[in-house]
């Protein structure tokens, strides 16, 4: 079996990425790096493609949003980007798979909402192969608050998407939704071709159940990996077809770079990538 590709979710350095792209582009290379997962690409696409290149980095994959009319920022809503907006900036970051980051927790409550979202995505596997790319989708843990016939939301999504719709299971979130993580991973088998490889103390409920409190990433105690309660060893071992294993903090918990750094040696000293 292949061993899969170490890579790193940008939205992680979001802030020194705000202040000071190419140094930090340069930093992760430095760590080892060879791959990023970009977000916020789709209105710069040539600025980071230059800056990528000039710090040896490839971005196989990248978060935008696909499956939502529209984005929420601090100015107000603004409508999302058409997805051929979105293909054409990944195609000329050299982006692989463009990855959903997020659907609301609402759309996920009901059969009919889960059968939108997966016909939605469905709908642009063609679009996307137009310009040479695929599409995906990232979890958080709404997508395991409903179950219909015992089936999890998110699983039935899963069985409702083309197969050659790409699957990046966030370990951390899917073990916030209740998930026995390995078991789950080794269910999606091939289908799985990224995770989202996090650790800290598991929220002590689903943070967007119906009725939770508000939440924010400022609450999380996420730890470097293989130092919280994510069964991230197992979970690695239980997968197939993984071919990158992205680090990802929402809520570093010191200095960024050294906690990249350190998941990034769990990975490589266990064994986990390439």
């Amino acid at each position: 079996m292949t061993l899969p590709e170490a890579s790193v979710q940008l939205y992680t350095l979001r802030e020194e990425l705000s202040t000071d792209l190419q140094g930090s582009l340069d930093r992760l290379a430095e760590i080892g790096l060879r791959n990023v997962e970009a977000f916020d690409f789709v209105s710069r696409p040539a600025e980071i493609r230059a800056a990528l290149d000039a710090a040896g980095l490839a971005a196989p994959t990248g978060h935008a949003p696909l499956l939502t009319d529209e984005l929420w920022t601090p100015d107000g809503s603004i409508p999302t980007p058409a997805p051929e907006v979105v293909f054409a900036a990944a195609a000329e970051i050299g982006i692989q798979t463009v990855i959903d980051p997020f659907v609301a927790p609402d759309r996920w409550l009901t059969e009919e909402g889960v059968t939108d979202i997966a016909e939605r995505l469905n709908a642009l596997v063609e679009t996307a192969a137009g310009f040479g790319l695929s599409v995906g989708y990232h979890n958080h843990a709404q997508e395991f608050v409903a179950s219909f016939g015992g089936v999890s939301a998110y699983e039935r999504f899963v069985a409702l998407t083309d197969e050659r719709v790409q699957l990046e299971l966030d370990l951390f979130w899917a073990v916030t939704g209740g998930q026995d993580l390995p078991a789950l991973v080794a269910r999606l088998g091939e289908r799985l071709t990224a995770v989202h490889v996090k650790d800290g103390v598991v929220p002590a409920s689903n943070p967007w159940a119906p009725g939770a409190a508000e939440f924010g990433s400022d609450a999380l105690d996420q730890r470097r990996a293989g130092e919280g309660e994510v069964p991230l060893v197992a979970a690695l071992q239980a997968g197939a077809g993984i071919r990158y294993a992205v680090i990802e903090y929402d809520k570093a918990p010191g200095d960024v770079f050294a906690d990249v750094a350190a998941s990034l040696a769990f990975l490589k000293d266990g064994g986990f990538v390439a």
